[in-house]
């Protein structure tokens, strides 16, 4: 008997399918015109609000919303607004051609002979015209003075507050809309001293005292919602001095500055 096994009739084998893993298939957000449309939105309102809440008040002083009174971003844009129009105004004083300079000594001698003017004519009852024409070119004894003084009847009292005050070179008066500002400088040599007196007329103001020329910058005193300043100014340097202020109430407000003593001229709008 023949055991042997015969390939050839065996029954074919088949193979089992193997079932390989198959991985989760990954899936995709869809890139609508919808979602970026939305998308698209989002961002341009984002960057509205911080150009308005913030850019606007740090950069020129524009605060629409209140936010920037609130964060003092507002008085950040309105020092960049005044440095930019400061630098504008050298670099066309620059172009223009300069004024010429009086000597703060010749200033100051007008002043003094002013004063004793006006003391003069207070003592004697009469007014300071008719002292300065009948006054002779060199000075004489005083001869002439004392009899006219005799011959006088005697005056009332001086008062020696108003005999004492000087008079005032310049003044300026502004009108300011809310929310606008005004700057007015003096021409000034380094150690020059200047008088000064302003007023809101029953308003308030913001301001700041500073100066600029030489190459340099200083900033001598500033202050919010102020009535009212009066004093001297001495020039740190040769330069432009003097004020800005701005209106930052709900009504007009009508500034005027009056100026007196060592300058050589006023620039004002």
């Amino acid at each position: 008997m023949n055991n042997r096994f015969d390939i050839s009739k065996a029954p074919p084998l088949r193979a089992e399918p193997r079932h390989a893993a198959t991985a989760a298939p990954v899936q995709n957000v869809p890139a609508t015109p919808g979602g970026l449309v939305r998308s698209t939105l989002i961002a341009a309102g984002a960057a509205g609000a911080i150009l308005v809440l913030f850019w606007l008040p740090a950069e020129y002083g524009v605060d629409p919303t209140g936010v920037g009174d609130l964060t003092g971003l507002t008085d950040m844009g309105d020092i960049k607004q005044q440095l930019a129009a400061e630098a504008e105004a050298d670099a066309q004083a620059v172009n223009d051609s300069t004024p010429a300079v009086v000597p703060a000594e010749i200033l100051q001698r007008l002043d003094r002979i002013d004063a004793q003017l006006a003391g003069l004519a207070a003592v004697i009852g009469a007014p300071p015209a008719a002292i300065e024409s009948s006054a002779a070119p060199v000075p004489e004894p005083a001869e002439p003075v004392e009899t006219s003084i005799a011959a006088a009847p005697e005056p009332a009292p001086a008062d020696p507050v108003e005999a004492a005050t000087p008079e005032w070179r310049d003044e300026v008066s502004y009108t300011l809309p809310p929310g606008e500002g005004v700057e007015v400088k003096l021409v000034m040599q380094e150690g020059a001293v200047a008088r000064f007196q302003w007023s809101a007329n029953g308003g308030v103001v913001n301001f700041d005292q500073h100066g600029d020329g030489s190459g340099q910058e200083i900033s001598y005193e500033a202050g919010r919602a102020v009535p009212e300043a009066s004093g001297t100014l001495t020039a740190a340097f040769t330069g432009n001095h003097g004020w800005f202020w701005r209106n930052r109430t709900d009504a007009p407000v009508t500034l005027t500055l009056r100026t007196g003593g060592d300058y050589a001229e006023m620039k004002a709008p």
